[in-house]
């Protein structure tokens, strides 16, 4: 495999930074191909090779490019879904049965209202949400 952009410094522009990504990917193949990237902390002249213009890439990212965040539900959240669900409950069902107004709830499930230890365990007593989701994500 030969090296490539041996002299770049630094990625300037969006056609270079475009064939540096492509340059990253045909090491990337090249190496998981051939077993150079086998082993979880391999460290070789192709990992190296991806460090070094990956770096670049990198700072060329962080100047020139915006990035849309990725937006991750809460473990938490996803356990009480789970849960209505299995037992084919809806959002003021739910309320009810955790003896809180339907609009406390529908906070929590939207991430504007946090868990209070009273409501932890009516979660864990009621509908038997994991302990270790409940404090981990609380």
């Amino acid at each position: 495999m030969k090296r490539q952009f041996e002299d770049l410094k630094e990625i300037t522009d969006l056609e270079t930074y475009k064939k540096v990504m492509a340059y990253v990917d045909e090491v990337e193949r090249y190496a998981t191909k051939n077993g150079y990237l086998a082993e979880l902390d391999a460290d070789n002249k192709y990992t190296r090779e991806m460090a070094r213009v990956g770096r670049m890439a990198a700072d060329y990212e962080s100047l020139h490019m915006k990035f849309k965040h990725i937006k991750v539900k809460n473990p938490l959240i996803i356990s009480i879904e789970r849960q209505m669900e299995k037992k084919e409950l809806n959002q003021r069902q739910t309320a009810a049965l955790l003896e809180v107004k339907e609009n406390t709830l529908s906070q929590i499930m939207s991430g504007k209202r946090s868990v209070s230890m009273q409501m932890a365990k009516r979660l864990y007593n009621v509908l038997k949400i994991d302990p270790k989701t409940i404090i981990e994500f609380a």
